[in-house]
């Protein structure tokens, strides 16, 4: 079945990182304690470095599951509530609208903020924390917005979450990631690093000679190696860098979760728990979004820049989960979920 399993996955892989283009892929497949890896193409067209299942990639918005992760754990220890208010915890919003907002309606994207950092037209600008504040305070629903009565994804509800997250542990965001989710799994590829003057990842000489050169979905170079982008000019609101061999780890755990401590892995179930049904066919969860199809439900989470590419998808009911990292923007994803989980569930349903 594995061969098989194989051969789902190269026929839909292959042909979306030909060297027709730009860059390349990793791809991780766990199938019930089995992992198999998938390399396409090149983490670096000028040096030709070939793509690994060790080369590190930017996640851009699958860092969303790990900030999930605290919230789903924090909320098992008895350390906050989803229904707690985010001013509990950043007493400066003192806006008419965001003071209504909790905790548990940042972590499943139906606070009903939406900032001009969220969606085109994008801005030219960044922002400090006081004006990050200063726009909370000032904002008003656009469309008869209410919290928790309506899913819109916000990029910008996610940094307030992680300041929230700072204020109630006294901690950064980079070492709560580490210490209560990185480390108990056994990550040791997986980075939430500072960024630099140049807005370059701050991380190690051999962790940069692993990490993959982004590109435009026509080809162009954008940035060096370990760019992060963020209109954030505060720590902690850049991205996380990870490779498939580490992150075939994190989805293992999402689905299976045998060798993982049993509070950890409740919390990895609860994220992926829905909380509100968008339409008959999509849900959202804690970060995760939940996509009802003929005869499976696949919990996914797709994450993408300029530059870069990512998928997490999970079918918890069979144990498989893949994962698909892309130096460069706009990678079809959709295959993953539409195509190869489906196609793998009916597999492991007929055997």
């Amino acid at each position: 079945m594995i061969a098989q399993m194989r051969d789902i996955v190269t026929a839909e892989l292959a042909p979306t990182a030909t060297p027709d283009h730009p860059g390349g892929l990793a791809a991780a497949l766990y199938a019930g304690r089995h992992v198999e890896f998938f390399d396409y193409g090149l983490a670096d067209d000028t040096t030709r470095q070939p793509v690994t299942p060790d080369t590190l990639f930017n996640l851009a918005s699958l860092r969303k599951p790990f900030e999930a992760a605290l919230v789903a754990l924090g909320t098992l220890r008895g350390e906050l509530r989803p229904d707690d208010p985010v001013t509990r915890y950043v007493p400066e919003l003192r806006g008419d609208y965001v003071r209504k907002v909790t905790m548990g309606e940042l972590v499943t994207h139906t606070s009903g903020l939406l900032l001009p950092t969220d969606h085109p037209p994008w801005p030219d600008d960044t922002f400090t924390q006081a004006q990050f504040f200063d726009m909370l305070n000032a904002w008003t629903p656009q469309h008869g917005e209410q919290p928790g009565r309506q899913r819109i994804y916000s990029h910008a509800g996610y940094v307030l979450l992680q300041l929230a997250l700072e204020r109630r542990y006294g901690r950064p965001i980079r070492e709560l990631i580490d210490r209560r989710i990185l480390k108990p799994l056994g990550m040791t590829s997986t980075f939430v690093p500072e960024r630099g003057p140049d807005n370059r990842a701050i991380m190690s000489h051999e962790a940069m000679q692993r990490t993959a050169q982004g590109y435009s979905d026509q080809g162009t170079a954008i940035g060096p190696p370990g760019n992060q982008q963020s209109y954030f000019d505060f720590p902690g609101t850049g991205q996380i860098f990870s490779s498939a061999r580490d992150l075939a780890i994190f989805v293992a755990a999402c689905v299976d979760g045998r060798s993982v401590a049993p509070e950890l892995r409740d919390a990895l179930r609860l994220t992926q728990r829905e909380s509100f049904r968008v339409d008959e066919k999509f849900g959202q969860a804690m970060a995760w979004e939940t996509v009802h199809l003929d005869g499976v439900t696949v919990v996914d989470k797709p994450g993408g820049l300029n530059n870069a590419s990512g998928y997490f998808g999970l079918v918890p009911t069979h144990k498989l989960a893949i994962v698909l990292l892309a130096n460069r923007g706009e990678y079809p994803h959709e295959i993953a979920r539409y195509k190869i989980l489906p196609a793998l569930a009916r597999l492991v349903s007929v055997r």
